[in-house]
C-alpha cells in the first residue's frame, strides 16, 4: 500500500506537499529518508492498519482508527453530493491502508474514468490494481501516474513502474531481488544513487508486506556500511514476512558475520555507516487522544508504543505524558517488544525494551521515549532472544530524574508472542 500527501489537504488541519506513497491528504509526513528505527516503527504501523490480526494485547491501532473515521466521514459526504476527484483518491487511498485492495479498485477505477487526468487517481489505481494482484492493470495505470505526476513526485512513480513491469515478467512465486537501480550486488565498489534510499522507504510504504522491498532496503544499508541494519532488515523480510530466499538468508548470514568482526572496535563511527538520514520518522503523528482505551483501575491496560512517543521532555528534564499514560501510572500494564540486554544476556532479571528491534544500540540510539526498563518479578529471569516478547507488570513514571529512565515497568513477567 502506498500512501502519498496531496496539495490539497481535505482532511487535514494542516498539511505539507510530500513525497509518500498512495496519495492520502490526512498524512501529516516528514521528510525521507526517515531513520531506520523510526522508519520501521511506522511501516510496521502501516502493516497493523492493513491486517490488525497481528496486534496482539496492544489492539490500539491509531493508524487504523483514524483511516475508519475518515471513510465515515466522506460515505457521509456522498449521502448529501458528488465527492471530488481529490475525495475520490482519498477515499481509495484509505481503502488500501485498511487492506481492501478490491473496494479501492473498485472506487478508483470509477473515479479514474470520471477524472482521466487526475494524478493521484490515476497512482493510487496503479497501487490498489498491484496489491490485488493485477500487474498489467498496474502497469496501466502507473503508466499514466508517471505521465501525470508533477516533477517532484515524478523519480518514485517512475521507479514504482520498474518494479511492477519486471515483476510482471517474473515466474510466479519469485523471491529474487528486484533489479531497480542496475546494482551488481556483489561489486563491493557498486554504488546506489544518491535517491535511492528515499525511494525505496517510499516504495516500502506504499507495499508495507513486502519481504523482497526490505531486502532492497537491506543491500542499501549494507553498501554503505551498516552491516548490522542490513542484517536485522532480512531478519524482518525471512522471519517475519517470510521471504522464501535461500539467497538472502545467505546474504543475511554474511552481513550479521561482518557486522560482528566490525563491532570489535569500540569505534562506532566507524560500524554505524555513511547514510544521511532527513527525518527520525515518516509520520510526524500517528494517535489521537480521543481514540486511547478507558483506564481499567483493576485491570490489565494496553501500554501502546505511540502513546509512549508522544511524551515530550523539556531543557529541564520536565516531562510532559498524554493523559492516558499518566492515568496508568502506577497500574498494570501489558506491551509488546524486542528485549535490549544491558549486560550478559542469559538470566537477566532486568532489560531494555524497544518497540522495533535495534541493531547497534550506539548508532541507532532510540530516543528517551523509545525505551522501557523492565524488572522482572522476585525469582524470574530471562535469555536473550531476538523475537518479540510480551511483558505484563505495573507502570512507573519518571518526572524527576534526569539520570533514569522514563517509563520503568516492574514485578513484571513475560512471554513470547505467538
Amino acid at each position: 500500500m502506498r500512501y502519498r500527501l496531496s496539495a490539497l489537504c481535505i482532511l487535514a488541519t494542516h498539511c505539507t506537499l510530500l513525497q509518500a506513497g498512495v496519495y492520502y491528504s490526512g498524512d501529516a509526513r516528514n521528510e525521507l529518508p526517515a531513520e531506520w528505527a523510526g522508519f520501521l516503527r511506522d511501516q510496521r504501523a502501516l502493516r497493523l492498519a492493513a491486517d490488525p490480526r497481528n496486534a496482539g494485547f496492544n489492539a490500539f491501532i491509531p493508524m487504523r482508527d483514524s483511516a475508519v473515521d475518515a471513510v465515515v466521514k466522506l460515505e457521509g459526504f456522498k449521502k448529501t453530493r458528488e465527492l471530488t476527484a481529490d475525495e475520490l483518491a482519498d477515499l481509495g487511498a484509505l481503502h488500501l491502508r485498511l487492506g481492501q485492495a478490491e473496494k479501492a479498485v473498485g472506487i478508483l477505477r470509477a473515479a479514474n474514468r470520471q477524472h482521466s487526468e487526475h494524478f493521484r487517481i490515476a497512482a493510487n489505481l496503479g497501487s490498489a490494481w498491484q496489491v490485488s494482484g493485477d500487474l498489467a492493470q498496474a502497469t496501466a495505470a502507473l503508466e499514466e501516474a508517471v505521465r501525470l505526476a508533477p516533477k517532484e513526485f515524478r523519480a518514485v512513480e517512475a521507479l514504482h513502474l520498474k518494479l511492477v513491469r519486471g515483476r510482471a515478467k517474473e515466474k510466479k512465486g519469485a523471491s529474487n531481488l528486484d533489479d531497480l537501480f542496475g546494482i551488481d550486488y556483489s561489486d563491493a565498489k557498486a554504488k546506489f544513487p544518491a535517491n535511492a534510499l528515499a525511494l525505496v522507504q517510499e516504495l516500502a510504504l506504499v507495499l508495507p508486506f513486502d519481504a523482497r522491498l526490505l531486502w532492497q532496503l537491506a543491500e542499501i544499508a549494507n553498501a554503505h556500511g551498516d552491516g548490522r541494519t542490513a542484517a536485522n532488515l532480512l531478519d524482518g523480510a525471512v522471519v517475519e514476512l517470510g521471504l522464501p530466499s535461500e539467497d538472502a538468508r545467505t546474504r543475511r548470514a554474511r552481513f550479521r558475520a561482518a557486522a560482528d568482526e566490525r563491532a570489535k572496535t569500540d569505534d562506532h563511527a566507524v560500524h554505524k555507516g555513511t547514510l544521511k538520514f532527513a527525518s527520525s520518522r515518516v509520520f510526524k503523528s500517528l494517535i489521537d487522544e480521543t481514540k486511547l482505551p478507558k483506564v481499567d483501575p483493576k485491570g490489565i491496560n494496553p501500554l501502546p508504543w505511540s502513546a509512549l512517543a508522544e511524551t515530550t521532555l523539556t531543557k529541564k528534564f520536565e516531562p510532559k505524558f498524554l493523559k492516558y499514560i499518566i492515568d496508568v501510572d502506577g497500574r498494570s500494564v501489558r506491551f509488546t517488544g524486542f528485549l535490549r540486554p544491558t549486560r550478559n544476556a542469559d538470566g537477566l532479571t532486568e532489560f531494555l525494551m524497544t518497540e522495533s528491534p535495534i541493531g547497534c544500540w550506539y548508532c541507532e540510539s532510540p530516543g528517551a521515549t523509545q525505551v522501557i526498563w523492565v524488572e522482572l518479578a522476585e525469582g524470574a529471569t530471562i535469555d536473550f532472544s531476538r523475537a518479540p516478547i510480551q511483558v505484563t507488570g505495573k507502570l512507573e513514571l519518571n518526572r524527576t530524574d534526569a539520570e533514569s529512565h522514563l517509563y520503568r515497568v516492574v514485578g513484571a513477567s513475560v512471554k513470547k508472542v505467538e
